[in-house]
């Protein structure tokens, strides 16, 4: 039954305002006590080196885009062993900075525990995070960031010659200067645009990126685009971070029986088998609530060893079957992406925001495109659908999204 507007607004209004007292209500008793306090053998999640010449960070990362972001979540975060947060300067319309500084002011001795990002909007030219770089210092109330990303590289928001930033002159004297500052380490881009094979070739091609995440699904075709693009990535020694990766599987059933042989739920299954992968160091989770984050460190901490194949293609079916509102990733979108100006992946993802996450700066996202990225009089929106490896419903999508954000 398709869910009227009234009723969405209700739930995503209560999703926000009870994300975080449902959350702490749900934590263990001892995440109330100090870090120190924990139970013997809880510590920081395993670790995997970021890259040929980056640290060790930890499996999982923390995103930033929750309702439940507070100090006191960060807080519980900390205490299941996460020591990777990411934000950006328009999450929670600027909130999140300012959230993870409140935590850090608290405990200023973990700052340098952490791997802390953060990321902007140089739409112009990559010089302007120059500049950008000491808003965001200023906004957590840091003197440095691990990382800084341009913030979701395409070109439709950074137009055509952003393709060719990644292997610039211009970008690579900009990420010298900001490490030189002593203000980065690591300089990067995000990137979940039907573009992104090209993206990532132009980094290892211009060889001075340190860092990349990327929309991810461990589901991909071997041999294709993305895969061979990776390889080039890795083999420059480039930081691959995951994220969108748990996208795909938000409708799919909690458990199923091949995968309590090996006690995981699907939540968890999904992340072993991005974590399979060897080129990817770490995930970064939008964690809504407790009980995700305990599935999801747990998933970090029982991680062995590669998922076998017949799993991860009985999630890859399991998931395939299951309604979605956007696609994580499959060659056949991203092709018809470079094909056409409608934006029916950024449309997809932004309603994927709103009816997920609760998220309603997902309107905004939306009136933000130019008027040609919102209209899809020239595409052919069932044959998109009936392409997509995922079938992503994308005239259902569409409708949705006029009567959400219109």
């Amino acid at each position: 039954m398709k869910e009227n507007l009234s009723s969405t607004s209700r739930r995503n209004f209560l999703k926000s305002s009870f994300a975080l007292p449902v959350a702490l209500a749900a934590a263990p008793a001892w995440l109330g006590q100090t870090a120190s306090a924990a139970p013997a053998g809880v510590g920081a999640l395993p670790r995997r080196q970021l890259g040929k010449n980056g640290p060790e960070v930890t499996m999982l990362s923390l995103g930033g885009m929750m309702a439940a972001m507070s100090p006191d979540y960060l807080d519980i975060a900390w205490s299941m062993g996460i020591r990777y947060f990411d934000t950006a300067d328009c999450y929670l319309k600027g909130h999140s900075e300012k959230i993870i500084g409140e935590w850090l002011k608290k405990y200023p001795e973990r700052r340098k525990e952490i791997f802390l990002v953060s990321k902007d909007h140089p739409k112009q030219e990559p010089e302007q995070l120059l500049t950008m770089i000491d808003k965001r210092l200023a906004a957590i109330g840091t003197t440095y960031l691990d990382a800084f990303y341009i913030h979701g590289i395409g070109p439709k928001e950074y137009g055509e010659g952003s393709l060719n930033w990644p292997k610039s002159d211009a970008f690579k004297k900009v990420a010298e200067q900001l490490k030189s500052s002593g203000k980065v380490k690591m300089v990067g881009f995000s990137c979940h645009d039907g573009r992104l094979p090209d993206y990532l070739n132009a980094a290892a091609e211009g060889g001075f990126v340190d860092i990349i995440m990327l929309a991810f699904n461990p589901f991909y075709p071997q041999g294709g685009p993305l895969d061979k693009a990776l390889d080039a990535c890795h083999a420059k020694g480039i930081g691959l971070v995951a994220m969108k990766t748990m996208r795909s599987a938000k409708d799919v059933p909690k458990r199923l029986p091949e995968l309590d042989k090996l006690g995981l739920t699907t939540h968890q299954a999904v992340l072993h088998s991005a974590w399979s992968d060897p080129r990817i160091s770490a995930v970064c989770n939008m964690i809504d609530n407790v009980d995700m984050m305990q599935n999801s460190t747990a998933a970090a901490r029982s991680y062995k060893e590669p998922l076998k194949f017949a799993h991860r293609e009985l999630l890859r079916e399991t998931i395939f079957a299951g309604r979605r509102t956007m696609c994580t990733g499959c060659p056949a979108c991203e092709e018809n992406s470079q094909r056409t100006d409608f934006a029916f992946l950024d449309i997809a993802r932004f309603v994927t925001y709103y009816e997920q996450d609760g998220n309603t700066e997902a309107r905004d996202y939306y009136a933000a495109l130019a008027a040609e990225h919102r209209n899809p009089s020239k595409v052919n929106l069932a044959a998109l659908r009936d392409a997509c490896h995922f079938r992503t419903d994308y005239p259902e999508i569409l409708r949705r999204a006029e009567r959400y954000f219109a």
